[in-house]
């Protein structure tokens, strides 16, 4: 279950968050390939000039995501590129962007990801009402052996809910595209770094598969 302190845990530039939430009756989040595939695009829509990602899992009622917010000057410079108004109205953003904090620009665009992505799954299922949980869940990640424990936790994920027999496997984490060498917004190069290498970050997820975390960290309820 959640800690409390997960709900209201403000963001900082520059620091480490695990954002995780599920749907609010514990139905589907997801239940086609396309789903998952319009998630992560509207992830990047909203999030990607304020975040940068480290991994993350989808899985059939809530997320993951391993995250670290990008310098202030860069949110607030990307907060007023995203917004697309006259230039009266730009120019009124600009006063308003500089009065925001940086957990305040963070949580909107969070916010604003999760109804894009609420409007076209319900339209989609024929679905109204509500689909996230609310206020959505964040931990700070405020030390090495947590990143580390972090990385590993969200890829084990599908297993650990009976998904698959080998979250190795599992399409829909960053597990197997980090090993991937083509670009890519995900942070590949940095985590296989913070293991060590390529070889070591497979070893650790290899020697930890089957691990059972302790009952505090299972967030997913």
């Amino acid at each position: 279950m959640a800690k409390k302190e997960h709900y209201y845990t403000q963001f900082e530039s520059e620091r480490f968050y695990h954002i995780y939430n599920r749907t609010i009756d514990k139905g589907k989040l997801f239940t086609n390939e396309g789903n998952y595939a319009f998630f992560l695009k509207k992830y990047d829509e909203y999030l990607s000039g304020f975040l940068d990602t480290y991994a993350y899992c989808l899985l059939g009622n809530h997320f993951h995501l391993l995250v670290k917010v990008l310098p202030e000057s860069t949110v607030r410079e990307n907060l007023q590129k995203f917004e697309s108004f006259n230039s009266a109205k730009i120019l009124a953003q600009k006063t308003i962007s500089k009065e925001k904090t940086i957990h305040d620009i963070i949580s909107h665009q969070l916010k604003k990801f999760f109804q894009s992505y609420s409007m076209a799954y319900n339209k989609q299922q024929d679905r109204i009402g509500t689909l996230f949980q609310k206020p959505f869940k964040r931990a700070l990640v405020d030390n090495e052996k947590y990143f580390t424990n972090m990385v590993y936790y969200i890829h084990a994920n599908p297993q650990k809910h009976g998904i698959v027999s080998d979250f190795r496997e599992y399409q829909w984490s960053s597990f197997k595209r980090i090993l991937i060498e083509k670009p890519s917004k995900l942070k590949k190069s940095e985590v296989l770094e913070w293991f060590g290498n390529r070889e070591h970050y497979l070893h650790f997820h290899n020697i930890n598969n089957g691990f059972n975390f302790p009952e505090n960290w299972n967030l997913d309820e």
